[in-house]
């Protein structure tokens, strides 16, 4: 189901608006994405796309340029040329705007991660657990800059609306804390300098990391359309960081590594939002995604967590085993497809009671609850009435 590259054709260059820059710099894109017969390491592509001739000019990777594809999303209103996209105001998506607010009030910096403590509860964990929590923070180390590969080279170019931009734009400050901190981390535990290489390495030589990676990278290199890569990103943010989250809330629950388990709630706090982000602009899409496509895309995706978690977590350990990992993935798969305005696919029940109010499934509680702490000073007030002459208000008609 691996998404493809279709080439540019003068039909669709003759659609592209004259002068529209996200419709000239669409039209650019060609190439094919690497077939599995195409592997250039032992988990496939996972070059750039700016590295080879799929795109030109420095054009945004790949995108759709196939007769359907191109006109789904010439006929996009967030993907149209918008000539106030360089300004933000007036403000005329509220909830998006409140998103981006969000974003803003809780953020933080990898200095505010205390692991003094830290390495102290590394060295009494088993050899077992201290593999499986390795694999996890080796696949995350990685995992926020694919993202960010994603936001530089494909949605930042392609959504015109200002107020998704802005949150877009800070996302990609977000995502390289989170890489930071996750380098601090296994920089902290791993002592040996040969497993600290493997690890910041995994997606090259460790084939479950690496098909996550490669299962991304696909869909940043994809000619299909935004809805479908849309929800790509969506099945990364929630289902690829859902397995990983749930280890690290479990040495939390036993009291283990506080720096470590402060980061990570501090990061699925993030990356819950950014999940949420995405589910909020499909919502808004004048052509979603027909039901079985959708499903065919977040049902891939829990294959491969599924199987990542399954490499990660080789025997069981007190509390924690694949199976439950399995089913706790199936979970939060059936909670995504809920927010993208699906029926559940797996009717899973969640076999860690303790994941109820801090999990991905939980993240607007979660954030409601924890962002009162760390929060910066006064940003939400701006979205309320009672503020400033300034204050922007939701209940404004626009």
């Amino acid at each position: 189901m691996s998404p493809t590259v279709a080439a540019a054709t003068p039909e669709t260059d003759a659609a592209a608006k004259p002068g529209s820059l996200s419709a000239v710099t669409l039209a650019k894109a060609a190439g094919k994405a690497p077939a599995e017969s195409e592997e250039l390491g032992p988990f496939g592509d996972l070059r750039s796309p700016l590295d080879d001739d799929r795109v030109s000019n420095g054009s945004s990777a790949g995108t759709g340029t196939s007769a359907g594809t191109w006109n789904r999303d010439a006929d996009e209103p967030m993907l149209q040329d918008n000539e106030d996209r360089f300004c933000l105001f007036p403000i005329k998506e509220a909830e998006v705007w409140r998103m981006y607010k969000q974003a803003e009030a809780s953020f933080w910096s990898a200095e505010e991660i205390d692991l003094s403590y830290d390495y102290r509860d590394w060295v009494n964990l088993t050899e077992n657990e201290q593999h499986f929590i390795s694999h996890v923070l080796a696949f995350f180390a990685a995992s926020d800059g694919i993202v960010l590969e994603n936001l530089g080279l494909r949605f930042l170019k392609e959504v015109q609306m200002p107020e998704a931009r802005a949150f877009y734009a800070f996302q990609l400050a977000i995502e390289n804390i989170h890489s930071e901190t996750y380098g601090l981390l296994l920089d902290t535990y791993i002592k040996d300098s040969v497993q600290k290489k493997h690890l910041f390495k995994a997606i090259h030589n460790v084939p479950t990391v690496g098909r996550k990676a490669q299962w991304a990278m696909r869909w940043i290199q994809s000619s299909e359309c935004f809805a479908e890569r849309l929800v790509a990103f969506a099945c990364v943010e929630g289902i690829f960081f859902s397995g990983s989250f749930c280890a690290i809330f479990w040495l939390k629950k036993r009291g283990l590594m506080k720096g470590l388990t402060f980061s990570n709630e501090l990061i699925s706090r993030d990356e819950g939002l950014h999940c949420d982000f995405a589910c909020l602009l499909y919502s808004m899409l004048k052509h979603p995604l027909d039901q079985e496509r959708l499903r065919d895309i977040v049902k891939d995706a829990v294959e491969i967590e599924k199987e990542f978690v399954c490499d990660a977590l080789p025997v069981s350990l007190v509390g924690m085993n694949k199976e439950l990992m399995s089913d706790y993935v199936e979970y939060v798969a059936d909670h995504l497809l809920s927010q993208l305005g699906m029926e559940k696919e797996y009717n899973a029940t969640n076999p860690f009671d303790w994941m109820e109010l801090i999990s991905l499934q939980g993240k607007t509680n979660f954030f409601e609850k924890r962002v009162g702490e760390y929060q910066k000073s006064g940003v939400m007030n701006s979205l309320t009435a009672g503020g400033s002459a300034n204050a922007f208000s939701l209940d404004e008609d626009f």
